[in-house]
């Protein structure tokens, strides 16, 4: 059975406002949309980890008990809502994967609030991450140990509010692009957003290279069909070149693309061709073959299955599958292994952890 995603429940079910600003107010809602108000001051994302729960799945813990529980009980009546209507199909908990290995500890003090992260193509056994807003115009290298390797600066780039990162082919489609999501805008108040595409640089998992450079950067810019929204993930579909982001502040939050080839020199009106069917999405990534699609909230995190030829946004109309997360606090960067076979998470902090989910081990035919 397929999943209905277009639930709408009223937004009265959680106590929030359907009230836009006059920014907002700019541009017509459609049916049903509710969009979840910024915090009153400060940057949402250290306001909102004073809230945020464990994963979905398991006990809340004992240390911290009440405030943990506080935060299970925000999730549980946000997950609800996805299956207030019957034509919705209940998700399942995936068994694809093992639980959450912690492989290392980044320690390195220019990374101390990761919002995106990627697995190099071009480089075995490295990842691409970046800092959230507030740094220069760069990505950094780790290997799959959370083991520092060194900086690679982009030229043509700047940074207002990056917040994910993802790769995929390009204008060669034999070689491997890294794509630079400066589509953060806590306010929704940017005329349009950024993705800074530039070819991945080779370097070595064995060995700190220091800086080095990379571009000039294509800068595209894209327009939302109605008014402006806020967004933490990028996905770029390896089958087709097309740029997705999904927004963020709303309870179920809007997949919206960019079809290949998007253009350099003005801006590219994006479409809305999606809904999931659950909120405040805060990451995603596309596996290597395209297959696979991961989509990570602030509470969850989510499997879909793609079939041949079928259009990246269709997966978010089939099944999802339920995927298991490690406790972190402010968890808002999740992909692929190389292979897509496993993920990685790794949390905005200082020194903070990387974990890996491999994959688990085919369980052998039921047998009556």
């Amino acid at each position: 059975m397929k999943h209905e995603v277009l639930c709408r429940p009223s937004s009265s079910l959680l106590g929030l406002s359907t009230k836009r600003s006059k920014s907002a107010a700019a541009g017509a809602a459609r049916p049903g949309d509710v969009t979840i108000a910024p915090p009153p001051r400060g940057r949402d994302s250290h306001a909102v980890a004073k809230r945020r729960p464990p994963c979905f799945v398991g006990a809340c813990p004992d240390s911290s008990a009440r405030r943990r529980r506080g935060r299970c009980a925000v999730f549980g009546v946000l997950l609800s809502l996805t299956f207030l209507h019957g034509s919705c199909a209940l998700p399942v908990q995936s068994e694809a994967f093992l639980p959450d290995r912690q492989v290392g500890i980044l320690r390195h003090d220019g990374l101390r609030e990761i919002s995106g992260i990627v697995a190099s193509r071009r480089n075995p056994g490295v990842l691409w991450v970046h800092n959230d807003s507030g740094d220069a115009p760069r990505v950094f290298a780790i290997n799959a140990k959370a083991q520092y390797l060194g900086a690679c600066r982009i030229t043509g780039a700047h940074s207002r509010d990056w917040e994910d990162i993802a790769i995929g082919p390009g204008p060669d489609p034999n070689r491997p692009y890294l794509y630079i999501g400066d589509i953060g805008d806590n306010r929704a108040a940017r005329s349009s957003v950024t993705v800074y595409r530039v070819p991945e640089p080779t370097v070595g998992a064995a060995e700190p290279f220091g800086t080095i450079t990379a571009g000039p950067a294509d800068a595209i810019r894209l327009t939302y069909p109605q008014r402006p929204k806020d967004a933490e993930t990028l996905l770029v579909d390896p089958w087709t070149r097309d740029i997705y982001i999904i927004s963020k502040r709303e309870l179920f939050s809007k997949v919206y693309r960019a079809a290949y080839p998007q253009s350099t020199t003005k801006p590219t009106p994006m479409e809305r061709v999606a809904v999931l069917p659950w909120g405040l999405a805060v990451a995603g990534d596309v596996s290597p073959d395209g297959r696979r699609v991961i989509v990570k909230g602030l509470f969850n995190a989510s499997l879909w299955n793609r079939s041949a030829h079928e259009p990246l946004w269709k997966v978010f109309a089939g099944k999802q599958t339920f995927l298991p997360l490690a406790d972190e606090s402010q968890g808002e960067a999740l992909c692929f292994d190389a292979h897509g076979t496993g993920y990685f998470t790794i949390a905005e902090r200082v020194h903070p952890p990387l974990y890996y989910f491999g994959p688990a081990k085919p369980k052998p035919p039921h047998r009556p």
